[in-house]
């Protein structure tokens, strides 16, 4: 739940007395779009965040902090069947978001009963492990929870066209680097985080 978010974006609305009828026609969106983000069960998009920006007149950083000030710690996951690139990408998952629950996991469908169970915020997936698919597995979680970003991570760029096929966020050759997964974070397709992740070089 992102009850911060949800709480703000309410008062935001009201203050300026529009319905979320209203609000939703201004941003072509349903307004039943408007009535999960004030409850806390979606969050808008990078490109509506800008757009609510704007409806809203406030400044696009002030709902990007916003977004990332959820009131719960955000589940981060990795898959990839190495467990030695596992234990590296996890460090580096925690290194970069000190504030998230972290989980590496070499099987699949291990991933996919944690995320029955906790809403994944963002999944970091190798394509090919053994006899499983990363793509495959990238259906199955957004099946699951449809705002879960998803980045796939291989060593091979051939993959990179069908990777661009799914509703991924990003594409990273392996090793997973600091740098790397900082800027696929600025481009995942929902945002969270922004103002808490680690400024370490």
């Amino acid at each position: 739940m992102n009850g911060l978010f949800a709480e703000n974006l309410r008062k935001l609305r009201e203050e300026r007395g529009l319905s979320q009828k209203q609000l939703g026609i201004q941003m072509f969106v349903n307004h039943s779009t408007i009535a999960r983000w004030e409850n806390g069960t979606r969050l808008p998009d990078a490109a509506m965040i800008l757009r609510l920006a704007r409806c809203l007149g406030v400044d696009v950083n002030t709902l990007l902090m916003m977004v990332a000030q959820s009131d719960e710690a955000p589940n981060v996951i990795m898959v990839d069947d190495s467990s030695v690139i596992l234990s590296d990408g996890v460090s580096v998952l925690e290194e970069v978001m000190p504030d998230a629950t972290i989980m590496g996991f070499i099987w699949p469908q291990e991933a996919i009963e944690y995320a029955r169970i906790k809403r994944v915020e963002l999944a970091v997936l190798d394509i090919e492990m053994g006899n499983s698919s990363g793509l495959e597995l990238c259906r199955k979680l957004q099946e699951i929870n449809p705002t879960t970003n998803v980045v796939f991570l291989t060593a091979y760029a051939d993959y990179s066209l069908d990777a661009w096929k799914t509703e991924a966020s990003g594409f990273i050759l392996k090793p997973l680097t600091p740098d790397g997964i900082k800027e696929q974070l600025k481009k995942l397709r929902y945002p969270f985080l922004w103002g808490r992740l680690s400024e370490n070089p």
